[in-house]
């Protein structure tokens, strides 16, 4: 952080990237939209809250009026709307081992962003089910994996247990998106299907985001020049943006929301150069799109995802061919792709990531990003 700059200058920044509102003053400007009711504060307690998106739930809740409670270990600190995190109330303790913080204590709504295995959703349920109104579990739409059928919706049958590994066994534990499944009916069963909402994320792209899975395009498209895509042109892609999951979900708390949902965009069908062709005007810089369409090349370049693109084959056949009718009736919107990427690639050059973490993606051999270059002229070679 430069010395000139203030602690409170830059989180005033960083709430600002993250939420995309202006400041009035040291406080959050409401995000009541023009001609929208103002909603009874509610008491709102998030279990997780300052990795990825959290944050964003929390400084939407707060300009709104809301209070909020986390519950974590303690360990991570956020990258983004740091300020808003001075209104919050912190309680620390592990949800594998010691929920004694949440004894004896009542809230609105809990909204589950640390659900990482079925049992742990089970005691947190079953702890809070007579102490808050209602259940809000992130869950995902990998419960839908293997991705062998298109236009699944919320009433698809979902994989609530893994086939045997090839010795005959059974595997250690379960797997990802049948721990979400087997999560999702936990939290339903403490809290009953009318005081229970479960939102289904595909892929969450956007400022704080830990996984490193989406920066090839913002650190790529804002460079211009040759820009490689892999897939045909119309293979399709999903994606949304963080903070389009976390404004929805406080408004589905707000209007006490129930059911299964697909949160899953952009808001209408969209091929990979689509997408990629929308994302370059984040930035104003003359790019050439070099689309690659030759499956087995792109095998041969151990190309098969940048999110959002991922290869359709096999068990990834449909996992960009969800539906999300059902979202967008219960209030889920879009922003463009290009704020995301302009926005995501904000966060990465500021000072909330910090030098080694960015050395590391970046100098990373083995990523798309480095290799770039050498694939599109293997590429030019390989057309003859």
């Amino acid at each position: 952080m430069k010395k000139s700059e203030s602690k409170r200058d830059f989180l005033k920044k960083g709430l600002t990237l993250g939420i995309g509102l202006p400041l009035v003053g040291t406080g959050l400007l409401s995000c009541m939209a023009e001609g929208e009711s103002k909603k009874t504060p509610l008491r709102i307690l998030i279990l997780g809250g300052t990795s990825f998106l959290g944050p964003h739930q929390v400084a939407y809740a707060i300009s709104r009026g809301h209070k909020v409670t986390t519950f974590t270990r303690g360990k991570t600190i956020p990258t983004v709307n740091t300020e808003a995190f001075e209104q919050v109330e912190s309680l620390i303790g592990d949800r594998q081992d010691n929920l004694t913080a949440l004894e004896n204590r009542e809230w609105d709504v809990v909204i589950d962003n640390s659900g990482r295995a079925a049992d742990w959703t089970h005691r947190t349920a079953e702890l809070l089910k007579d102490k808050v109104g209602m259940y809000l579990y992130i869950s995902s739409t990998g419960v839908y994996y293997p991705h062998r059928e298109a236009n699944v919706d919320e009433d698809t049958p979902v994989l609530l247990k893994d086939p045997l590994k090839e010795d005959g066994t059974a595997p250690e534990r379960d797997s990802f998106g049948v721990m979400k499944a087997k999560s999702e009916l936990e939290a339903i069963k403490s809290f009953g299907e009318d005081r229970t909402t479960v939102v289904r994320p595909t892929y969450m792209l956007g400022p704080a985001d830990r996984t490193d899975r989406f920066m090839y395009w913002p650190l790529r498209l804002a460079k211009g020049g040759d820009i490689f895509v892999p897939g045909k042109a119309d293979d399709p892609v999903q994606y949304i943006d963080v903070r389009d999951v976390a404004e929805w979900c406080i408004r589905l708390a707000e209007n006490k929301t129930a059911g299964t949902y697909n949160a899953a965009g952009p808001q209408n069908p969209q091929g990979v150069l689509e997408f990629a062709e929308k994302a370059s005007k984040a930035f104003d810089v003359e790019s050439n799109i070099v689309l690659v369409e030759d499956t087995a090349f792109l095998k041969e370049q151990r190309v098969s995802f940048i999110i959002p693109w991922i290869m359709p084959e096999d068990d990834y056949y449909a996992s960009a061919l969800v539906q999300n009718k059902r979202a967008i009736q219960a209030g889920l919107s879009f922003r463009e792709v290009k704020t995301t990427v302009k926005d995501t690639y904000d966060w990465w050059n500021s000072e909330a990531v910090d030098t080694e973490r960015k050395t590391k993606y970046e100098q990373n051999t083995r990523t798309v990003l480095a290799r770039e270059k050498a694939i599109l002229e293997a590429w030019q070679v390989a057309k003859g």
